[in-house]
């Protein structure tokens, strides 16, 4: 064997084994965690490669698209939207979304930024136009729910998950911030004004509660009284049953004494006029008084 022949046998092996080499690095594919591949075959889709190794046909399979799944934050966008009592209002929006059917989205959309863009102002004009200003305002967070699974929906047959949409701020012009600030102070008035009555209303029945309560004890001290009487008066009874007119007469001259000495206060320089017979009564209790004694 001579030495063309040695080297033409070489040249063949070295240049099948530059092949094999190549075939192995076209064919031997590596995708990061955060992208997916997009092999086409001839112009056509051929498979979609996740994270890992991979393996593609050499030289009839080519990496068409590389597309990172990570997600996504569209720049933070103003439009004007109309409620439905005819305030203009700036709405601003921020939409989080990410890839996870590059197929879909490499072969249906062109500019995605831009298309969840405008699908997400129209959304928002279109739900802010049902509301009022004030339900605006105060059920915000219907309002994101609302949008954020209407973007959801237009958006899925792009391959794409809307992971959040905000509604940032709703931004009304002057006059008619002034003239909600005027309305906001005409009803804090009118809450104190409903405050001051109900306080008053409350003093006045606190007030009647009170006498309420007073005349109530009144009459459980004139219903004691009266019970005492009562006993009192029986306790004469009994004793008149058991002892006869002397002693009526003597509660009956005890009286006059306890009378007459009633009469007899004063300062001192009034004049009193006795009748005879009360004298005469007067002198009879004593001699009672003295014989029950």
């Amino acid at each position: 064997m001579n030495g063309q022949e040695f080297l033409g046998g070489n040249a063949i092996f070295l240049a099948l084994a530059a092949f094999l080499i190549l075939c192995v690095f076209l064919g031997v594919r590596i995708v990061p965690q955060s992208q997916k591949h997009v092999v086409e075959r001839f112009g056509r889709l051929r498979a979609v490669l996740g994270p890992g190794i991979n393996f593609v046909v050499p030289f009839l399979d080519r990496i068409a698209h590389k597309v990172s799944v990570l997600e996504r934050q569209l720049p933070t966008a103003s439009q004007d939207a109309i409620t439905a009592d005819n305030v203009l209002v700036k709405v601003e929006t921020s939409v989080f979304y990410r890839i996870i059917e590059p197929e879909k989205t490499v072969y249906r959309i062109r500019d995605v930024d831009g298309a969840i863009a405008t699908t997400v102002a129209g959304i928002v004009r279109s739900e802010i136009g049902k509301l009022e200003l004030d339900q605006v305002q105060s059920n915000r967070a219907d309002l994101i729910g609302k949008v954020r699974e209407q973007v959801a929906a237009m958006v899925d047959d792009w391959g794409i998950e809307v992971t959040r949409a905000e509604v940032l701020d709703v931004n009304l012009d002057d006059a008619t911030r002034a003239a909600m600030l005027q309305q906001l102070n005409a009803e804090r008035a009118r809450r104190a004004q409903v405050t001051e009555a109900e306080g008053k209303k409350r003093a006045v029945e606190l007030n009647a509660e009170a006498e309420l309560y007073a005349a109530e004890q009144q009459a459980k001290a004139r219903r004691v009284l009266a019970d005492a009487e009562a006993y009192a008066t029986g306790v004469i009874a009994e004793a008149i049953k058991m002892n006869g007119i002397e002693a009526a007469q003597y509660q009956v001259a005890l009286k006059q004494v306890e009378a007459l000495s009633e009469v007899a206060k004063g300062a001192g320089k009034q004049t009193i006029l006795v009748p005879a017979h009360a004298l005469d009564a007067f002198a009879n209790a004593f001699t009672m008084l003295k014989g029950r004694s």
